[in-house]
């Protein structure tokens, strides 16, 4: 069974737009993993900051 020009042209098509594909999608899940991450962040720097602003009071606090 042999190939012709137009099975083969076609078989790369296909290949190439699975890949496509498929670096799309991988590229969805590290968007996402990525936004999880800076939202983890986001809320440890929030707890920091009200640790830190707690601090200030106290030491303000302290001084008078």
């Amino acid at each position: 069974m042999a190939f012709g020009v137009q099975e083969i042209t076609l078989s790369i098509i296909i290949g190439t737009l699975a890949a496509i594909v498929y670096s799309l999608r991988v590229l969805v899940l590290v968007e996402r993993r990525i936004a999880r991450i800076e939202m983890h962040i986001e809320r440890v720097i929030d707890r920091i900051m009200k640790e830190e602003l707690k601090i200030e009071g106290a030491v303000k606090k302290k001084r008078k």
